[in-house]
């Protein structure tokens, strides 16, 4: 079978995750013409997704196509795979890959769609990936500027899937890339899964900023000094500077800093607004991984002396040591100084 969108031939997915991450990008698999195979623990969720119709919890009201197959059996969704995509929060990513192990076919490679750190340790995913799995299999990180309601209704976006393995990025963005959606290359898994993983918590700033009503200027300054951060703390773990001035950093630092259908800016709008950490994310309902990103990010800073100020307010406010307010009060104090004292790209 050859998908209908390009020369490639149709391949077996299984995507792990039937948040509205993983139903999206599934849908958009199976779109392309491949034999796509969602896998979630939900009963109902998934006998409804199994059935044509959508994923009325997390993508109401957006038909999902009738030949994508849902199911709750690892094992079956795993079988005869090509390909995986886990698409799980950080802190299910350890335990999901443990579940898969067993059940992975022997040529399938694995990639995934999360963002975060693993909790706890700070581990880059790319490194627990490598440990759970053992040598040998092919890992790759899908990352980048995209909602996924966005990408469930077949709006233009564009994504990089970063590798070791040169092949194995290529066949992941081959089944994601199409009419509406691009998928690039790269090949700094570390430098993308930072760039994923901190915007997180700078989207938080400035929506703290937009909460308390301060300005697009102070909008736009938080992101590029937030950048900026990313930058220095990518170059102490040795990431290439280039990864996040694009796609994985630059890209879904705009779209996270900026766009309302962000769980992490819209924790800093509730907060920058008044509300508690706990009301914030109770009303937001789904996981903001801002909370635990946060600890990992200066956890690195820490122990590569690298200064973060945006982040270490972000870190002091969700912790309950400051407010908003004390940490803009914090930001603005600080001495004035050259914007670049140390070269970035050097």
């Amino acid at each position: 079978m050859v998908s209908s969108l390009n020369s490639e031939p149709a391949q077996t997915v299984a995507v792990l995750g039937a948040g509205s991450w993983g139903t999206a990008l599934a849908a958009l698999i199976a779109r392309h013409g491949h034999h796509t195979v969602l896998w979630g623990r939900d009963a109902a969720s998934i006998a409804m997704i199994d059935q044509g119709q959508q994923n009325t919890r997390y993508l109401p009201g957006i038909p999902l196509p009738d030949t994508l197959r849902a199911t709750t059996d690892l094992a079956a969704a795993l079988s005869g795979a090509d390909l995986v995509l886990v698409a799980v929060p950080s802190h299910a990513f350890a335990d999901t890959l443990r579940l898969l192990a067993p059940h992975r076919p022997e040529a399938a490679g694995v990639s995934w769609a999360t963002k975060g750190f693993e909790p706890g340790s700070g581990r880059f995913l790319h490194e627990v990936a490598a440990e759970v799995l053992g040598p040998g299999v092919p890992l790759a990180v899908v990352t980048g500027p995209s909602f996924a309601k966005e990408v469930a209704l077949g709006l233009p976006t564009a994504l990089t899937v970063h590798s070791d393995t040169a092949a194995f990025a290529q066949s992941v963005a081959g089944v994601l890339h199409g009419p509406s959606f691009r998928a690039y290359t790269g090949e700094d898994m570390l430098g993308a899964e930072l760039g994923g993983a901190m915007k997180n918590v700078l989207a938080v700033a400035t929506g703290v900023a937009d909460g308390m009503e301060l300005g697009l200027n102070a909008r736009a300054g938080l992101i590029t000094r937030g950048l900026n951060e990313m930058l220095r703390l990518n170059r102490a773990l040795g990431g290439q500077p280039e990864t996040l001035m694009g796609l994985a950093g630059l890209g879904d630092l705009v779209l996270t800093c900026t766009g309302d259908l962000s769980r992490n800016r819209r924790l800093g709008l509730a907060l920058g607004r008044g509300q508690s950490i706990d009301e914030a994310v109770t009303a937001i309902g789904q996981v903001v991984e801002s909370v635990q990103t946060a600890d990992e990010v200066m956890r690195l800073a820490r122990r590569h002396g690298v200064e973060l100020p945006i982040a270490e307010a972000v870190y002091a406010v969700l912790h309950g040591e400051i407010t908003p307010g004390e940490g803009l009060r914090q930001l603005m104090a600080r001495e004035q100084k050259a914007e670049y004292p140390t070269a970035l790209f050097g």
